[in-house]
């Protein structure tokens, strides 16, 4: 299995996603600003991946004798948008109060994070049919977590299954995680894929190419609103005049219930020079202005499923399971 993220006790090291398909190279971090420099440069994407190495963070920051709220702040400033970061730097921090040995904790994390992206394949192969073509945007796979991952993790866990799929890959502008990273993913593991350009979805549903989308999410409100890599929202949207499913798959730490709606979530704004080079070549003018959104949010009346560790569940429902379950560990 892809190894995007490994702790050897002094250093965390990450695959720079930076580089990737071309360069496999290991990003080496030893404090915590390595680390916070890691996340806000995208070293390390993806909601869980980001959850996990900002745990591993907090123990170096330990380890330098920092405070815990410093640590804890400079942490959660990185990237404001997926919810898994906040979340991770929350429990560790509660861990340290407790006087928990954090790293113990912190390879709790990373090894749960593992086994919750199979569970979520598991559930979420069984929308999957045989001879479906897919369509998936961004990178939701095991470079964005862990190891498995989350959308393309159920893909991986139908293809695993023996279920003959065909994928189509957004590219996904203006950082192309999907040319990059999703599709360097499925060759990896041998899963039949076709790369697109985000404006051509609307066209293959239309010509009846779609059976089914699924996405990653980096936070979900409380009434079941998606926040998730821009377009995202614009392939909902479609989806639904086309009639094709459209799924969610997140584990429950990406779950917000302090977000009441998609519109409290807070919409990270990145640089324009994403948006105005491609691998460091200029393809704007130097003084182009540029709006450079990071997400958009789907509301949840246009999610057929999200699709988590513990189920499938209706984007509407999933506050009422939270409750049952008592909550999130932790704070």
């Amino acid at each position: 299995m892809l190894e995007p993220i490994v702790w050897n006790r002094n250093t965390l090291l990450m695959i720079d996603q930076r580089k990737l398909p071309h360069k496999r190279e290991y990003y080496a971090c030893k404090t915590l600003e390595d680390v916070c420099y890691a996340i806000k440069n995208m070293v390390v994407r993806g909601a869980p991946a980001i959850g996990v190495a900002a745990a591993f963070g907090f123990v170096l920051g330990i380890r330098e004798n920092l405070e815990v709220d410093h640590i804890s702040g400079k942490l959660i400033s990185t990237r404001p948008t997926a919810v898994n970061l906040s979340w991770a730097v929350c429990r560790m921090k509660e861990f340290y109060r407790l006087g928990l040995d954090v790293e113990q904790k912190a390879l709790e994390i990373y090894n749960n994070d593992i086994a919750i992206n199979k569970k979520i394949g598991e559930n979420g192969s069984e929308v999957i049919l045989d001879n479906f073509n897919i369509l998936t945007h961004c990178n939701a796979g095991a470079l964005a977590t862990a190891g498995y991952g989350t959308a393309v993790g159920v893909i991986r866990a139908a293809f695993e299954r023996g279920k003959n799929i065909h994928v189509y890959v957004d590219e996904t502008r203006p950082f192309l995680q999907g040319a990059r990273l999703t599709a360097f993913e499925l060759n990896e593991l041998g899963i039949k894929n076709t790369l697109i350009c985000d404006n051509m979805a609307g066209y293959l549903m239309k010509s009846k190419k779609i059976d089914l989308i699924v996405v990653g999410a980096d936070r979900i409100a409380r009434n079941g609103d998606v926040a998730n890599k821009i377009g995202t929202y614009s392939l909902a949207v479609l989806a639904k005049y086309h009639k094709v499913p459209f799924y969610v798959a997140a584990p429950f730490s990406t779950f917000d219930p302090d977000t009441e709606c998609g519109n409290d979530i807070a919409i990270e704004e990145r640089s324009d020079t994403e948006i105005k080079e491609i691998g460091g070549v200029k393809i704007a003018c130097e003084n182009q202005k540029c709006y450079n959104p990071a997400f958009d949010v789907t509301p949840s009346e246009l999610v057929t499923g999200i699709i988590t560790e513990k189920g499938i569940f209706k984007a509407s429902k999933l506050y009422k399971f939270y409750n049952k379950l008592g909550g999130k560990d932790g704070c």
